[in-house]
This record gives C-alpha cells, structure tokens and sequence, in this order.
C-alpha cells in the first residue's frame, strides 16, 4: 500500500509517501500506526501521540477502528480546522 504522509507528520517521518507491505498481523488504522511507530525514530515521533493524526483511506476519512486490510493509499495528517 502507499502510505502518505502531510504537514508535521511528514517532516518527522522524513517523506511525503512510501510504499510498504505490512505484516498480516496489521488490521486496522491503529495497528499501522503502531506498526509504523516501529520503523524508525522519526516514524516514532509521527506517531508519538495517535489522538493528533487523523487517517484517510483511499481518500475516505477513517477511524483507528478502520480497515486497511485492502487500502491502497492511506494517508496520515494532522487535524484540520475551518475558518
């Protein structure tokens, strides 16, 4: 799947995309999000505190609770407001 990465979350992580196949173990949003913590420091400061990263797949908003079993783009960013 391609994970993408916006605003903070890409400069801790140190990219805006990547392209990564996940153990069979990762189920759902929050299981990705602790799965990726794992890769690197920078995935580890991303993903330091999971209540601040909103999640979309395949471009639809989703909860940690979400599928990504057969997601072929999942992006992390931070919450948004409106003005």
């Amino acid at each position: 799947m391609k994970v993408l990465y916006f605003a903070w979350l890409r400069d801790r992580v140190g990219t805006a995309e990547e392209t990564i196949e996940t153990p069979a173990e990762v189920a759902t949003v929050a299981d990705l999000m602790g799965w990726l913590a794992g890769r690197s420091d920078g995935h580890a400061k991303a993903f330091a505190t999971p209540d601040q990263v909103r999640c979309a797949i395949d471009q639809a908003f989703a909860g940690p609770d979400a599928s990504v079993s057969d997601a072929a783009e999942v992006a992390f960013f931070p919450p948004v407001t409106g003005g």
